[in-house]
């Protein structure tokens, strides 16, 4: 006989994720415990989390689904809760993606989006470091700051996300 099933808070690094209906979620759920095994099941309806805590599935509808999942470690298992939110399969455009500069002066601007679900941040991530101009960043909130050091022509692949909802843009800096 398995030992009893037992709730204990904290189990898990985060427990709420967010996804787009009807499009491929790709989070991962992650134990504080790494030799944790978690048991498969659906988590939210066209969303399952395997024994590796990957998610996988395209959300068929919108909503908040929470769901206990076991993490079992030998033959001991606990109970921790996920939340899935879904929103609805908004279109959304990137807005301003060039900014100028000049060396020795700070930069101040923003990555903006246009349209996505009302409520939701997007996260913006540089996937090329080596593209930025010395001295400049871009941060996850997308704001772009710092002194650039050097003049020129940059272009910096930056991938936008919005509720799982995501797409490669290039963003451009003109440092004189």
């Amino acid at each position: 006989m398995a030992p009893p099933r037992t709730s204990e808070p904290g189990l898990l690094v985060e427990t709420t994720f967010y996804a787009t209906q009807g499009i491929e979620v790709g989070e991962r759920v992650l134990p504080f415990d790494e030799q944790a095994q978690i048991r498969p099941k659906e988590v939210a309806p066209g969303v399952r989390v395997d024994e590796g805590g990957s998610l996988q599935g395209k959300p068929l509808r919108p909503g908040t689904f929470s769901s206990p999942i076991e993490l079992c470690r030998g033959r001991t298992c606990v109970e921790d809760t996920i939340t899935l939110i879904v929103y609805r399969n908004v279109p959304w455009a990137p807005g301003n993606l060039t900014f100028p500069g000049k060396v020795g002066e700070p930069m101040n601007g923003e990555i903006s989006i246009n349209g996505g679900p009302s409520g939701v941040l997007p996260t913006f991530t540089v996937t090329d470091y080596d593209n930025l101009p010395e001295g400049v960043s871009i941060g996850p909130d997308g704001h772009v700051g710092g002194v650039p050091a050097a003049s020129g022509h940059f272009e910096i692949p930056v991938r936008i996300c919005v509720a799982g909802n995501c797409a490669g843009v290039v963003v451009k800096m003109i440092v004189v």
